[in-house]
């Protein structure tokens, strides 16, 4: 680069590493190949490394025909061309928002790899993270973020962030009570943000006074956001409530401070005095309670709650 700057020769092969801000006031002229591979911000970037000084400079743009490149590659290549002039940054950085979509955020779409896992699960996933580091460190526990005290919402999630429960038993919103697809979206979503019993009560009045008498899959359903709440009181991740039986897997993480907790001690108390209806079994590194004769959401609760462990 030195050499190339001291005009000991004329022309400099380079990959893409030419962006990354090298000033040479004598280059005038770059050329770029296969530019319908590079990103709108790469090639603004390349371009820019000429035509630092007063010597007036040339970007040549080489690419396929239009035909046999992308459509978003030629409103790449078309972008560059319009926005020519000196500070056009901010318009090819609005340019190329439009072009790959501003997410979820800003607009309908979202961009990149949050597509293969959804919004929603990377709101969970980021959560279960803040939830971990404030695990971890207790002066960012004491943090406020946005300013307010932030954490998952969830009921006692102390040592369990979240608990899924998969079941053969039928809780949930019918199509025939609920018509709308984003509606029922809207109120799946709604039930997975309550934290408090009064909340659940309010739930199932605003849909009486907006659907009419609710039907038993839909209480079931609201009975297990309960259930759930005392899985995760009680140190499930994972609730399995199927073919008149019902297993609770305990946290994976078996150096979790869970297992030194009076939750955990709760339970093997639980277990001892309680042969008779329930079992506890460790199979490939996971740990589980196990129940017969499940065959409903309430008596499921029942369960649980003879567990008493402590919120």
């Amino acid at each position: 680069m030195i050499r190339f700057i001291n005009n000991e020769f004329d022309i400099l092969f380079s990959t893409t590493i030419i962006e990354s801000g090298l000033d040479v006031p004598n280059a005038n002229t770059i050329f770029i190949n296969n530019a319908n591979n590079f990103g709108l911000s790469d090639l603004h970037q390349m371009r820019g490394r000429v035509g630092r000084s007063n010597k007036k400079a040339f970007c040549y743009l080489i690419s396929p025909p239009s035909y046999q490149i992308s459509e978003d590659s030629r409103k790449r290549l078309n972008a560059l061309e319009q926005f020519s002039n000196l500070g056009s940054g901010f318009s090819i950085a609005m340019r190329d928002l439009d072009i790959r979509g501003a997410g979820d955020l800003l607009g309908a779409d979202q961009s990149g790899f949050i597509n293969e896992i959804g919004f929603d699960m990377y709101q969970k996933v980021l959560d279960e993270a803040i939830v971990e580091l404030r695990a971890e460190n207790k002066e960012f526990a004491d943090a406020e973020v946005g300013g307010t005290k932030k954490f998952l919402g969830k009921k006692s999630a102390q040592f369990v962030s979240d608990c899924t429960i998969d079941t053969d038993l039928e809780i949930l919103l019918p199509d025939t009570y609920v018509n709308n697809i984003a509606e029922r979206l809207n109120l799946y979503r709604t039930l997975d943000d309550l934290t408090e019993d009064e909340e659940l009560v309010a739930f199932e009045k605003n849909l009486l006074d907006r659907f009419g008498e609710v039907p038993a899959q839909t209480k079931e359903l609201i009975q297990a956001v309960k259930l759930r709440w005392m899985a995760m009181d009680i140190g499930f991740e994972k609730l399995i409530l199927k073919n008149g039986n019902m297993r609770g897997y305990f946290i994976k993480n078996q150096d979790s401070e869970y297992y030194k907790s009076e939750a955990f001690t709760k339970v093997l108390s639980y277990v001892q005095s309680h042969s008779n209806i329930c079992s506890m079994k460790e199979k490939n590194g996971k740990l589980s309670l196990s129940y017969n004769n499940i065959n409903s959401i309430e008596a499921a609760k029942h369960c649980l709650k003879g567990i008493g462990v402590p919120t």
